[in-house]
């Protein structure tokens, strides 16, 4: 399996695990797709936790805690970072 898609599935788990608005975590396919697009574009956290943050409340109009999406960002730049170490 591509590496690409390996990291691409490992961020949709995090994404799914933590379900924000606790409606079940396979509620969210257009937010998780439009999230990793995100974290393949940026790489700061708090840029991507934002970024994040607006994603979600495009979709739920709620706005999430910033710290809620900081967290999951530091999450998925660290799987992001783990890859591109990968020989």
């Amino acid at each position: 399996m591509d590496k690409d898609i390996r990291t691409n599935i490992k961020f949709g788990r995090i994404l799914r695990k933590w379900d924000p608005f606790k409606v079940g975590g396979d509620f969210y396919d257009t937010e998780t797709a439009d999230t990793i697009q995100a974290v393949h574009q940026l790489d700061d956290a708090n840029k991507l936790a934002h970024r994040i943050q607006e994603i979600y409340e495009f979709s739920f109009e709620k706005k999430l805690p910033l710290e809620s999406c900081q967290k999951v960002a530091l999450q998925l730049l660290q799987v992001k970072n783990d890859a591109a170490c990968e020989l």
